[in-house]
């Protein structure tokens, strides 16, 4: 989800970091979340999504980012 005090190179990093995705496709994802208001960083099994909600909800919180993920049934 689209915030105003998370910097765009920090969301960048996790994206790389925590979802694996290469630094083309990590600032694709974060443009279309900082135009749209949200996106998606990927589709995986449940236990795998909630531990990168939860990887990137820690990071955003040590780092002092309001940085929001949810996990979606699709």
């Amino acid at each position: 989800h689209n915030d105003d005090y998370t910097t765009m190179e920090f969301v960048v990093e996790v994206l790389e970091q925590v979802f694996h995705k290469s630094p083309a496709e990590a600032h694709r994802i974060m443009m279309h979340v900082h135009t749209r208001g949200h996106g998606v960083c990927g589709a995986y099994p449940y236990e795998v999504a909630e531990t990168k909600v939860d990887t990137l909800m820690a990071r955003a919180r040590a780092a002092g980012h309001p940085l929001q993920a949810i996990i979606e049934d699709a």
